[in-house]
């Protein structure tokens, strides 16, 4: 797989990974709705600020594996592809549901540092998210990989989760965005989770 496509490859999946209804989804919804949406919008950077911890000991780690055995390596690749496979299966059965979390009162708005700190805290400490990370870059470390092309797929999965929880906060402000969303969330989870079984697969044939 050439630089490019890996770099496209990567941003793809964990993008439809962020999109995909969660923990942090459910978070920033909360924050915007419950505060402000520039409550929101911080609360998005202190998600961004999790993925930088998760890519560290991800990065870390899987480069340990590979150093030590190409078999490990190649086990914890299969197990990665397996979740990747299994959590797009899991969006392709979910049923639709309504996003109780409109019904949140009005409170009286909370510091920059505070919702940073909440999105924070939410992300670094979803395990979800740590099984994701390891999946995903099992596909992108190998012995020869270009420490500036993992600063760049670093970067544009930060970048990434700052600026769609952003934009989540600023739709889920907006009454008429929140009622689309859930008339057609059941398509949006079977067409995702499709994408996400593909990407799956394809991270258990990649070869080093």
């Amino acid at each position: 797989m050439n630089n490019l496509t890996l770099i496209g490859t990567v941003a793809i999946i964990h993008l439809l990974a962020a999109v995909s209804p969660g923990p942090d989804f459910i978070m920033c919804v909360k924050n915007s709705l419950t505060y402000s949406r520039k409550t929101g919008i911080w609360t998005a950077v202190g998600f961004s600020i999790g993925m930088a911890v998760h890519i560290f000991y991800s990065l870390a780690g899987v480069a340990l594996i590979i150093s030590k055995s190409i078999i490990l390596f190649n086990f914890i690749k299969l197990l990665g592809a397996g979740y990747l496979i299994y959590i797009g299966i899991k969006s392709c059965l979910s049923k639709s549901s309504k996003i109780e979390i409109n019904r949140q009162e009005k409170k009286d708005d909370i510091s920059k540092l505070s919702a940073v700190k909440m999105g924070f805290l939410t992300n670094v400490l979803n395990p979800k998210v740590t099984l994701f990370f390891l999946s995903l870059f099992t596909m992108v470390i190998s012995p020869n990989t270009n420490p500036t092309i993992l600063a760049i797929i670093s970067a544009i999965i930060i970048i990434q989760t700052a600026l769609w929880f952003s934009l989540v906060s600023i739709f889920f402000t907006q009454k008429r965005i929140r009622s689309i969303f859930e008339k057609f969330q059941n398509v949006f989870n079977k067409t995702l989770g499709g994408l996400l079984i593909a990407l799956g697969i394809k991270v258990a044939l990649t070869e080093k």
